[in-house]
């Protein structure tokens, strides 16, 4: 059970957070709504994430950070008796998710402000940590070790998380589109599988199993984490 005492404690800011204002927050709900391949995105997104929660043992309970505008919540809702809890370090974001998505399914989400690196929760709170494109933008190994312990501290039993990984022909592209010079940074980060999957052992997990977005092709895996120790 969450302690709603814990929802008042101060978030710790992060920096590639602040763009996401009331106007930015709002487009990135509309912009998976647009197009062909973004709404094949999406529908391929669901398919692992469905996948996912069985390889979890459909969690009862389930805390989604970043929880953004609320893109997966229906989803989330398809268990009846699955008790879900929507955080993100952007008010906007939740206010947006509010919003946008239909009342009787927010009605059933229990919504909170908090970054990733301090979840303002107690101990093992919840069955599952449901993290979606959250990790592809932490370069830093200190940084991803940190978000994981946080991660293993709250949840009792499994963790949903996803990010880009090498061993595909887009991760190949963007490795030579920087050697080049061709490709400019952003906060958006390519992970070699063997360095991730470490960082999972070193924070506390056994990785259950892993779902490819498009297999030898694209770079978003979902994994799903068991919390060993």
């Amino acid at each position: 059970m969450i302690d709603k005492n814990f929802f008042e404690k101060t978030c710790v800011e992060l920096t590639f957070s602040d763009k996401y204002d009331k106007e930015h927050a709002i487009k990135y709900y509309h912009k998976h709504q647009q197009g062909f391949w973004r709404k094949l995105s999406h529908w391929r997104e669901e398919q692992m994430i469905r996948e996912a929660l069985k390889t979890a043992g459909d969690p009862l309970s389930v805390l989604d950070l970043p929880c953004g505008a609320g893109r997966f919540w229906s989803l989330l809702s398809e268990n009846k008796e699955r008790r879900i809890y929507a955080a993100d370090n952007s008010p906007h974001m939740i206010d947006a998710a509010i919003s946008l998505q239909p009342i009787e399914i927010t009605q059933k989400i229990h919504t909170f402000q908090s970054s990733a690196f301090d979840i303002q929760v107690e101990d093992n709170a919840v069955d599952c940590v449901f993290c979606i494109r959250l990790l592809h933008h932490i370069g830093e190994h200190e940084h991803r070790l940190e978000l994981l312990r946080e991660f293993h501290r709250v949840t009792r039993d499994t963790v949903i998380v996803s990010l880009w990984v090498d061993g595909n022909f887009k991760a190949w592209r963007r490795r030579q589109s920087e050697s080049t010079g061709s490709h400019t940074q952003n906060n958006r980060f390519l992970v070699s599988r063997s360095d991730i999957e470490a960082e999972f052992k070193a924070s506390g997990f056994d990785i259950l199993e892993y779902h490819d977005f498009f297999p030898k092709y694209a770079m978003w895996r979902t994994y799903v984490l068991r919390k060993i120790r």
